[in-house]
């Protein structure tokens, strides 16, 4: 049962796949908290996934758009503020895919093709989304823009692949747009860097399993889920974050300010 956050507020969410994904988590989350949301996702993804059942729940329109299309964001923001009789207050990017990861290429043996196209779905779309909101003026003064990233865009995590490089391409957009977002029209502009998750994009990682138990023997509070995940960006769309702009946020239980765990020198040890 959400606290009413976001009462009255009217967002966008971007890459509700099924019940696994953090942005469907986020979805619920903030239609309890008394949102209204509009639900979008690429035409494919509208096929393969569950976005029409998530829809019928939080009593929200789904509006298919290619996040790496202009033309279709310019849709999506248009068609939202008639839907919503005015601009927008909160918009998450929870969008990424790498070809390469998918077509098990290692990091030394890179298509550059398939680098391109992860980077413009999971980075550069960030951009692209931000210009045509500003350029729209379709967000309100001290409206929150999110987007979801990882770790891996300052560490090196060696089955991550070219993500880390499209992570840490999304971080930087956050920084220099969300200066120029904050400077002329008052919205922030931030990343959150997530534990790993266990949702269908992150399962598709090489070692994935393997990696999830370590960074919860890392973490001292253990992974994050995707449920808390979900909470904290509540908390970033409130207004009770009115000032937080071009941050990376790490919502990981501790991970990125941990060396080293007594759990793992104790598994170590034993060897």
């Amino acid at each position: 049962m959400g606290n009413n956050l976001l009462k009255g507020k009217k967002g966008i969410i971007f890459g509700a796949l099924d019940e696994k994904s953090i942005a469907w988590k986020v979805a619920e989350e903030a239609v309890s908290n008394g949102a209204d949301i509009i639900l979008t996702n690429a035409p494919i993804a509208l096929r393969m996934g569950s976005i029409h059942e998530l829809a019928k729940k939080c009593n929200s329109k789904v509006i298919a758009a290619d996040a790496t299309s202009i033309n279709d964001l310019e849709n999506l923001f248009n068609t939202a503020m008639v839907d919503f009789d005015g601009k927008i207050d909160f918009v998450l990017h929870s969008i990424g895919m790498s070809v390469n990861v998918r077509k098990k290429r290692a990091y030394t043996d890179l298509n550059y093709d398939f680098l391109i196209k992860g980077l413009d779905v999971s980075a550069i779309s960030f951009h692209k989304m931000l210009q045509v909101a500003y350029k729209l003026n379709a967000i309100n003064d001290y409206g929150s823009i999110l987007a979801l990233s990882y770790i891996a865009a300052q560490r090196t995590f060696p089955d991550y692949n070219d993500m880390a490089e499209n992570k840490s391409y999304l971080e930087s957009v956050a920084r220099s747009f969300g200066y120029h977002y904050g400077k002329n029209h008052n919205i922030r502009v931030n990343t959150i860097s997530q534990s790993p998750t266990l949702t269908t994009a992150g399962s598709g990682v090489l070692g994935f399993d393997a990696f999830f138990e370590y960074a919860n023997k890392i973490s001292p509070m253990g992974n994050a889920s995707a449920e808390d995940c979900a909470k904290y960006c509540v908390s970033l769309f409130s207004d009770y974050t009115r000032m937080v702009t071009m941050q990376n946020l790490f919502h990981d239980g501790g991970f990125s300010s941990t060396g080293v765990s007594q759990e793992i020198i104790d598994m170590m040890e034993k060897k």
